[in-house]
């Protein structure tokens, strides 16, 4: 299936680990991905048929179609998306069986640790409220 831009990447601003990584790709990214923010005052999960702790328990992404990526899923629609031969290879070699396995399970524990990283610690991260 080939995705339909723009690309949507819900990102949580208020993780210091996310907003860092966020801010590069925001620098190299075109108009086929736009960024939002989930810890935006104005931001409405519901209006996207989800639920807050949904989109801070991993990265989402969401097609021009209205399909959703998420975790190691949503990473490899961003890297497709991006204007650089490194990236689309990246989401190939990511892609591949015995790679694609490891990397879901370390983003998982990534993602429910992330608070503890040091970057994490710049704003106030929702998830270390939970944990």
């Amino acid at each position: 299936m080939t995705t339909q831009y723009p690309l949507s990447i819900f990102f949580d601003g208020a993780c210091g680990v996310c907003s860092t990584e966020i801010s590069y790709y925001r620098s190299i990214a075109d108009q086929r991905v736009e960024f939002v923010d989930i810890a935006a005052i104005d931001f409405d999960a519901e209006t996207f048929g989800k639920t807050i702790g949904e989109f801070q328990a991993q990265l989402h992404a969401r097609d021009a179609d209205g399909q959703y990526f998420t975790g190691v899923e949503a990473f490899r629609q961003l890297w497709e998306a991006l204007p650089s031969p490194f990236y689309p290879l990246l989401s190939t070699v990511v892609g591949l069986p015995g790679i694609h396995l490891t990397a879901r399970a370390g983003y998982a524990f990534f993602a429910r640790f992330r608070h503890l990283f040091p970057a994490g610690h710049a704003t106030s991260c929702p998830i270390a409220k939970k944990n």
